[in-house]
């Protein structure tokens, strides 16, 4: 689930939109478009604060991009997850989500966030932000170079969008608090299935990119899957590097199935 696509700055249509996202995922039912789902949001009287042109941009540019691909099975999983998980549970999957719909803000996040953590530090800045993008830009990780205004505004929406989703202290700041952040349980299984489910297998599981988004390395991962399997979701034998895991789920929608029933 890698990804090399170019850094956007998509996030300025929207950064991590938590409350919006649920609305939608409400209104969302399997097979339906996102031209569709926006004439079922305007309809609906849910988003009374927002024009139609901005309700058609938060679908078309933040919600499809982050759940409608691959069939939707993104919006689905957590449509009947959101029914029972809680709201923080079902906030760290939108990261994970807006992460590959954007690299620009999983690089960031994984680099910067997390990079600024293991380092000591306490805050996140926006100057960090602005370093991060030069860099990238410097490597030729967006199309073309972006002017000033845009490295400017992608560096506030970076640290805006970790602050929506519990990474860094709310607010308008250039400067931010870094918090307490721990993938839960339900998460870590969802994740963990759902790179299983993807092909990848036990071992090059343990090391995917996607952990880091919560801070884990490779052995922090494997204790994860430890956790999982005291509570009977997977049965896991390790030996050395060798790591062999016994998935009980038969897809992502038993596992699902499972995660909503406690």
């Amino acid at each position: 689930m890698a990804t090399n696509k170019p850094y956007t700055a998509q996030l300025q249509a929207g950064l991590g939109v938590v409350t919006e996202t649920k609305l939608l995922l409400e209104l969302w039912e399997p097979g339906t478009t996102a031209r569709q789902l926006h004439g079922i949001a305007l309809e609906s009287g849910r988003f009374p604060t927002l024009a139609a042109r901005r309700l058609r941009n938060l679908i078309m540019e933040c919600f499809a991009p982050r759940y409608l691909t691959g069939g939707g099975a993104a919006a689905a999983h957590l449509k009947q997850l959101s029914r029972t998980i809680s709201t923080s549970d079902l906030t760290q999957l939108m990261l994970l989500y807006t992460s590959r719909a954007n690299p620009v803000f999983g690089d960031f996040v994984r680099q910067v966030c997390w990079g600024r953590y293991a380092g000591g530090y306490s805050q996140v800045t926006n100057q960090d932000a602005r370093a991060f993008i030069e860099r990238g830009i410097d490597e030729g990780k967006t199309v073309k170079r972006w002017s000033e205004s845009t490295v400017r505004r992608v560096s506030a929406y970076l640290t805006g969008c970790c602050a929506d989703y519990g990474l860094l202290e709310r607010g308008v700041r250039t400067s931010r608090r870094i918090l307490p952040f721990r993938i839960s349980a339900p998460v870590a299984a969802y994740l963990a299935h759902e790179l299983h489910f993807a092909g990848i297998g036990d071992n090059a599981l343990l090391a995917h990119e996607d952990w880091q988004l919560f801070g884990l390395a490779r052995e922090d991962v494997l204790e994860e899957i430890k956790r999982l399997s005291l509570q009977g979701l997977l049965i896991v034998q390790a030996a050395g590097e060798l790591i062999r895991i016994s998935w009980k789920q038969r897809d992502m929608e038993a596992l699902c199935d499972v995660l909503t029933q406690g």
